[in-house]
């Protein structure tokens, strides 16, 4: 492993100092080392999904001159191939750009099923796009090397290079900057509240990361039957859509489980949602400001009035919600109110170590959701 400033180091001095992306668990502690750094060593642009990030960095090399470098889960380079392809590539504008991709589901380790094909296709889905690249390895010599390499390639050949990241290629990293929120509920109390307030053949499509498991836990804690749950583990931001459809087709109350990270990955699902207007639609966004599974790192949604986004896209109500009492008279007042509805959660960072995954084949656990469906018809 190597330490986040002796990378850092490296990289500063081949003057490569802008940095934008979407944090991923497999460098978490560079994400974090970034966050400490930014403005003060560096420059990091927060952005809300990967295509942006890889326009943000061309942006930043056309007013520039200068390479940036883009970080992603490998899941990301899926999104990131329309502007890779039709913005940065050789035969269109020529942009060079370096990529930092984290090898989530790499073939013989152990991962979340939701990785297994991505990390099988990542070095192919490279090669098909002609963007070469180096698997790192974290020695100093050799990422001195490597780099060398890439931005001979960037130079010249003027289009996105990529590095590999493995896990355990950082050392641990301690963020400095702490994001200030104290709010009354952890999200996994805000899920146990909900789930035991809600009336039975009530539909639940849960968002990826900590909120699917905490709600997955605590369903095969207390065993009710009655609802239908969608835990939606991978594609991060289309949790809403994939609500948002299941409403139009069922009679069933259809509640969101969302966060602030995935919902500002795909914002413009709410104008859909909004134009559509299913009436037994419940919007709930869990909101702690940070993409807590990857270690943390803030997200853009202090900055974010999402109430009023929402009733900018026809949503029919917003509420801000802080504490037990207002979330349990926030349930209870839109128990008959027509739809949809959005409640913004604010929740205090924060889960256990110990935490579960899903421990069923996806497939199963779509099974078991339209078998749900089917028995209600």
């Amino acid at each position: 492993m190597i330490s986040c400033n002796e990378f850092f180091k490296i990289l500063k001095a081949k003057n490569l100092t802008f940095f934008t992306g979407i944090p991923d668990s497999t460098f978490k502690d560079w994400m974090k080392f970034l966050n400490d750094n930014d403005n003060i060593l560096l420059k990091n642009l927060i952005a809300c999904n990967e295509c942006e990030a890889i326009a943000l960095a061309a942006g930043y090399y056309l007013s520039t001159n200068q390479i940036g470098i883009v970080y992603m889960q490998n899941s990301g380079l899926g999104k990131a191939i329309n502007p890779l392809t039709s913005l940065c590539d050789p035969d269109v504008y020529s942009i060079p750009v370096l990529l930092m991709i984290g090898w989530r589901g790499e073939p013989g380790k152990k991962d979340a099923p939701q990785h297994k094909k991505m990390g099988k296709i990542t070095l192919s889905m490279l090669e098909t796009l002609d963007i070469p690249y180096t698997i790192l390895n974290p020695n100093l010599n050799d990422i001195k090397i490597e780099l060398e390499k890439a931005l001979q390639y960037l130079k010249e050949k003027q289009g996105p290079y990529a590095f590999i990241i493995k896990k355990n290629f950082f050392h641990e990293y301690r963020m400095k900057k702490e994001i200030p929120l104290d709010f009354e509920l952890s999200r996994e109390e805000a899920i146990q509240l909900i789930v035991d307030n809600l009336e039975n053949d009530t539909l639940i499509i849960s968002t990826t990361g900590y909120t699917s498991r905490e709600l997955f836990e605590y369903q095969e804690t207390i065993k009710k039957d009655k609802l239908g749950i969608f835990y939606n583990i991978g594609s991060m931001g289309c949790s809403s859509s994939i609500g948002l459809s299941i409403a139009l087709n069922r009679e069933e109350k259809v509640i969101l489980f969302d966060g602030d990270a995935a919902t500002i990955m795909q914002m413009g699902a709410l104008t859909t949602i909004g134009k559509y207007s299913p009436p037994n639609l419940l919007h709930i966004i869990f909101d702690n400001q940070a993409h807590e599974s990857t270690g943390g790192q803030p997200t853009n949604a202090s900055v974010v009035n999402f109430v009023n986004v929402a009733l900018a896209c026809n949503y029919k109500s917003g509420l801000i919600v802080k504490t037990k009492e207002e979330l349990l008279n926030s349930l209870k007042n839109l128990e008959n109110k027509e739809g949809p509805n959005l409640i913004i959660l604010k929740i205090k960072m924060g889960s256990r170590s110990n935490l579960q995954r899903p421990n069923k084949n996806p497939v199963e656990y779509k099974g078991e959701f339209m078998k749900f469906l089917r028995e209600r018809k």
